[in-house]
């Protein structure tokens, strides 16, 4: 489960930039395309913190779209379904779609009280 890992990190990387502050909520974008599943870091995130300055604050996930460009006539357009919009054809006719976006991973915000 890579999602430990990623809330090690996540937890670390605050906990190294802010020191001693008392963390009360954190904001995580996540794409759709990250591989990410936001249950399983929310879990994660709370076994983490615990014992540190993040310890009781409150996760908030939110997903990012993934996007797509076509590299014919430059149309971008959301994906909503993996498989069927990525095999796609594009209102242009062509079928080469670049991924612009959802694979985003990042630490948002940080509230501190």
């Amino acid at each position: 489960m890579h999602e430990l890992a990623i809330s090690e990190r996540i937890v670390a990387a605050i906990t190294e930039r802010l020191g001693d502050a008392r963390v009360t909520r954190v904001v995580l974008e996540v794409g759709s395309l990250a591989g990410v599943v936001p249950d399983a870091v929310r879990f994660c995130f709370d076994v983490c913190a615990q014992g540190t300055t993040l310890d009781g604050a409150a996760l908030d996930i939110v997903t990012l779209p993934a996007r797509a460009r076509c590299s014919s006539c430059a149309a971008e357009s959301e994906i909503v379904d993996l498989v069927t919009d990525l095999l796609a054809v594009c209102p242009c006719g062509s079928i080469s779609l670049e991924v612009m976006g959802g694979q985003e991973l990042r630490i948002k915000e940080v509230e501190v009280r």
